[in-house]
């Protein structure tokens, strides 16, 4: 019975460690250049028996011959992996990429059983797929500064990159900090000289500066801006109910990152060190945050000021936090306080419409009987004066 082989589309892929990389492979024969320190290039395979992949390059000093790769070749610094399930994966990796790791890489496979055999021929012949990889030499960035540590007297800096020998022409520049553009340094100068002004040499103002070049391939340096860190609190008072538990947070911003969380607390005798387990402290450090626990509260000895201390290789920063107890019953005196206060003011309007009513019943009968007395007189008047009239 005569076995059939298959053996299905061979895919070249390459990935490289870096964002350097000015295309990526499509299909065969296609170009890239790299300035980075390494490559990976990656082979798939479908094909039934589960097809053997071999790797091949040029030889250094003649482009006409290719030579097998193996792993640990070129000094160690070639690695090749092999993932042989339903379908053939390979990857190969170079690293400390050098002008001579240039050239055609090509990844080959077979399935056929006499492929290795030096006495017969393979019936089905080896499919390739080839990747041409330029290692391109770094263009150099002349910095003004490499490192930035601040000083009392450093209240403003200016960060600057110059590219001597492009690989393309400029076609544009930014400036990144932390991997993140500032948009309003972005613009299509081609001049080779970029400045950044920093108005301040601080924890808001640190962190890793990147001159970005827009050329073919891109190019770009860092400069590292350290300060020492800025801590930030939430409410500059805090509170908790004895028996309860009580929170403190801290946060850092700035580069380089904290090192070291600390917290003190003040007392009669002087500033106290809290370590975390002891007695009813409890202390979770968590990178750039800390968080204070303190339970149970006691409203004797837990209340007054509490110092977040962060420390990073350039210095250290601390912040203050007032922390009040209160006592068990704290919440339900507002409540008393309240409901006396309607009391009260119940009382008063219950008592005063008592007292008024009676007032105004004797004022409408005073009322009442002025006016009859005062008619009455009146008409006594009248008739006196037109009986003296008829006389």
């Amino acid at each position: 019975m005569a076995t059939t082989t298959t053996l299905g589309v061979l895919l070249l892929l390459l990935r490289t460690a870096s964002a350097y990389v000015a295309g990526f492979i499509k299909s065969p024969l296609s170009e890239v250049k790299i300035i980075e320190e390494s490559i990976e290039l990656h082979c798939v395979v479908i094909g039934k028996p589960t097809p053997e992949i071999q790797w091949w390059s040029v030889e250094v000093n003649d482009t006409k011959v290719m030579s097998q790769l193996y792993d640990g070749a070129r000094q160690q610094r070639v690695n090749i992996h092999f993932t042989y399930n339903l379908d053939a994966k390979s990857t190969i990796s170079i690293t400390n990429l050098s002008i001579e790791d240039t050239g055609t890489y090509e990844c080959r496979a077979s399935n056929d059983p006499y492929r290795n055999d030096l006495k017969k021929s393979p019936k089905a012949k080896w499919i390739r797929s080839q990747a041409t990889v330029i290692v391109i030499e770094h263009p150099i960035i002349i910095k003004n500064l490499q490192i930035l540590n601040p000083a009392e007297n450093v209240k403003e800096a200016i960060l600057s990159c110059n590219l001597t020998d492009p690989p393309s022409f400029i076609e544009g520049r930014v400036w990144r900090k932390d991997d993140i553009e500032i948009s309003a340094t972005k613009d299509s100068d081609s001049s080779p000289l970029m400045e950044y002004k920093l108005d301040a040499v601080d924890a808001k103002h640190s962190g890793a500066y990147t001159c970005h070049y827009f050329t073919t391939p891109s190019v770009n340096d860092t400069i590292l801006v350290k300060a020492p860190p800025g801590v930030n609190i939430d409410k500059k008072s805090e509170h908790g109910n004895e028996g309860d538990y009580g929170v403190m947070v801290c946060r850092s911003s700035g580069y380089p990152p904290v090192e070291n969380w600390i917290w003190s607390r003040q007392t009669n005798t002087g500033t106290e060190l809290l370590v975390n387990g002891t007695k009813n402290i409890a202390i979770k450090n968590m990178g750039n945050k800390t968080e204070l626990r303190i339970f149970p509260l006691n409203i004797e000895e837990d209340q007054g000021d509490y110092f977040c201390n962060a420390t990073n290789e350039i210095g250290a920063r601390v912040e203050t936090i007032h922390f009040r107890v209160r006592g068990r019953f704290a919440a339900v005196w507002p409540f008393l306080g309240i409901v006396a206060e309607v009391i009260v003011l119940v009382a008063i309007i219950f008592i005063y419409e008592k007292r008024r009513k009676p007032d105004e019943i004797s004022d409408d009968d005073e009322q009442g009987s002025a006016p009859l007395k005062s008619n009455s007189s009146t008409n006594h008047k009248d008739k006196n004066i037109r009986q003296r009239n008829s006389n």
